[in-house]
């Protein structure tokens, strides 16, 4: 009788683990999806809207192309290349040169995750409505971002949303209008032709 219930356990056991790693390799599915999309090499544009406690509530506009992404809002813009990062604040005419984090990209660029995704995280998958909602949760305790839910529409496979943890802190970006459209390289690097007035501040 023991050894039946052991063995009756043990088939439990190994189902769990076994649909587990099923939807498990259908998350990682549906993100290689997305950002085969997303991440097309001509580039992409999209408009957003942003919800943190960390970082304010903002909408405006985003063009990303690969690891480089150009936001901009009602108060600022910002230029990043992949490695240096440009923010000019119209409310001062500043331009804060800096090189963020993993962490600060992602609070800015929705598509930040088309890379992060690839590795340290553990991965899980639900459906809502006409979406996937991923799961994500970082394997290091120490990662910046601890968290992640992205949702990624079903027929489409463009992300609508994506919800980050930093700390306690949850930050909200939604998107809307997504359109594959090439961008050149010069759109994500300040030119400071074009701001002659301001002053350039270099954090880094």
């Amino acid at each position: 009788m023991m050894k039946k219930i052991i063995l009756s356990l043990l088939i439990v056991l190994l189902t769990a683990v076994g649909a587990h790693a099923q939807n498990a390799a259908g998350a990682k599915k549906v993100l290689d999806k997305a950002a085969s999309i997303v991440g097309r090499k001509g580039g992409a544009y999209a408009t957003f809207s942003l919800a943190s406690p960390k970082y304010g509530n903002t909408q405006g506009t985003i063009a990303i192309k690969g690891n480089k992404f150009n936001a901009r809002t009602g108060e600022a813009i910002i230029w990043f290349n992949g490695q240096t990062q440009w923010t000019y604040m119209k409310a001062t005419d500043e331009v804060n040169v800096t090189t963020p984090t993993e962490s600060q990209q992602a609070a800015m660029n929705p598509y930040k995750f088309i890379t992060m995704y690839k590795s340290g995280f553990n991965l899980s998958m639900t459906t809502k409505g006409n979406s996937h909602v991923v799961h994500l949760t970082a394997i290091n305790k120490k990662r910046n971002v601890q968290e992640m839910y992205i949702t990624v529409n079903k027929k489409t496979s463009v992300p609508t949303e994506v919800k980050l943890r930093q700390g306690s802190n949850w930050t909200t970006l939604k998107i809307t209008s997504f359109q594959a459209k090439d961008q050149a390289d010069r759109v994500f690097v300040f030119n400071a032709k074009d701001f002659p007035n301001s002053e350039v501040i270099d954090l880094r």
